[in-house]
């Protein structure tokens, strides 16, 4: 193993002190709870662009980044370089899962051919690593929105030699994604979607992004590549609208291209956060419909009106997240939690890259600790139960077995008094619910 990091291999030492230090508070990946160990529920990755390549730029500076494999100044050495760097880190980290783009991982050349060629030698070194340390990729994707190429989108572009570059370099990237094992393979359409509604034939744009989707699809089943395909959604950023603006929005477009039974969601905080909901609300969506994926780990700033792909730190948002998982028993079919989250830029160093990830594998194991809980003690269940008690009989029972119609339900209120209506309301409590949860969160991590 490579020597990058100045860092020893992370180890969870409990809560008993309350400063920050490089180690785990509450996640401790061997330990059973709910039924299954906590590296299980979780399936923590590291996003190899954030955490390899990104270096710390915002919309008015330059990178702040020092990493260890600077020094390699050649593009490929670097890239090469970075490999032995990612996984001591993995290592170190203590994670199972790793996700990267195609153009992560090596430089492009003056051609589709040289970029794929690049390519392989980078994928080469990866598989090696993976037979002797057995990391495993939970999804691989393609970079299809960087480049000026795809100036106006990929599948959605109106230029056909742009959507035909798009399908070559996808077919590739499916390729790599079998090579690695890919648990599941995401599209995260950058820039499908537009800039003005003036010169933008929305339906014609919709329909190509279909097609590539399918043939994607039917190219995976050709060559024996079985991951879970996934759909990302984003409401805007880079573009003024994307296409699959959220989960409901995205799941309405699988519906109607007949995508949803080969289909599921990745959802993202950030991106439910730009789209005006909750991260709750997004999985809550996708799992009420059955096409619930995967999960990426980061959050945003209300104060700040773009994606800056934060490491996770809020426990209410990470337990109203992992109370979703629990119900479902799990993160999708194949699915677990990625960090797509970045140090900020003031936080440069090499052991920040460390602190981002234990903070926020820590937030999601103690969002994960409260949430079975508060399953085991029925807390949520029982709200619920209690708030829908009036459909469990008499006319509400009538309502839901269908047994209802217009006709009897007006001869059932049609003489009711103002009186009696109100009478059949009662209060949600709905502050007594959140301060219970308070207690949750406080009681679960002491």
């Amino acid at each position: 193993m490579s020597n990058y990091w100045n860092v020893d291999k992370i180890q969870y030492i409990g809560n008993k002190d309350s400063k920050s230090q490089l180690g785990f508070q509450y996640y401790n990946p061997d330990e059973v709870i709910g039924g299954k160990k906590m590296r299980d529920w979780l399936r923590f990755s590291v996003a190899y662009w954030h955490t390899f390549d990104q270096r710390l730029v915002d919309p008015f500076g330059d990178g702040t980044a020092i990493r260890p494999y600077d020094k390699y100044k050649d593009p490929m050495d670097q890239a090469l370089a970075k490999v032995d760097a990612a996984f001591e880190f993995y290592e170190k980290l203590g994670v199972d899962y790793l996700c990267f783009h195609d153009r992560d991982l090596a430089p492009e050349g003056a051609t589709l051919r040289e970029t794929n060629k690049n390519l392989d030698k980078i994928v080469d070194k990866i598989v090696e690593y993976q037979k002797t340390t057995g990391m495993k990729v939970l999804w691989n994707t393609a970079n299809m929105f960087t480049n000026p190429r795809f100036v106006a989108g990929a599948a959605t572009s109106p230029y056909a030699d742009v959507f035909a570059y798009s399908a070559a370099q996808l077919k590739h990237s499916l390729e790599i994604g079998k090579r690695v094992g890919a648990e599941n393979y995401v599209f995260w359409g950058g820039r499908e979607g537009y800039e003005s509604l003036w010169n933008t034939d929305m339906k014609r744009e919709q329909e190509h992004a279909a097609k590539f989707f399918h043939m994607a699809k039917d190219y995976a089943n050709e060559i024996g590549f079985d991951a879970q395909m996934l759909l990302e959604p984003k409401p805007k950023e880079p573009t003024t609208h994307q296409y699959d603006f959220d989960a409901a929005t995205t799941i309405a477009f699988m519906k109607e291209y007949d995508l949803d039974k080969d289909f599921k969601l990745n959802l993202e905080g950030n991106h439910a956060n730009l789209a005006g909901h909750t991260y709750q609300h997004e999985i809550r969506v996708a799992r009420s419909a059955g096409l619930l994926g995967s999960l990426d780990a980061n959050q945003g700033d209300k104060l700040i009106g773009w994606d800056i792909d934060e490491f996770p730190s809020d426990l209410y948002q990470t337990t109203a997240a992992m109370c979703e998982v629990v119900e479902e028993g799990a993160i999708g079919p194949r699915g677990g939690l990625n960090f797509d989250s970045k140090p900020r830029r003031s936080s440069f160093e090499p052991e920040d890259l460390f602190y981002g990830h234990i903070v926020g594998m820590d937030t999601f194991a103690a969002g994960l600790r409260v949430a079975v809980k508060m399953k085991e003690d029925h807390v949520l269940d029982d709200v619920i139960k209690e708030r829908y008690s009036s459909y469990d009989s008499g006319i509400g029972a009538d309502i839901e077995s269908g047994k209802a119609d217009f006709k009897s339900l007006e001869a059932y209120a049609i003489d009711k008094t103002a009186e009696q209506l109100r009478a059949a309301t009662h209060s949600d409590h709905l502050e007594q619910v959140k301060d219970t949860i308070n207690h949750y969160i406080v009681q679960a991590l002491k």
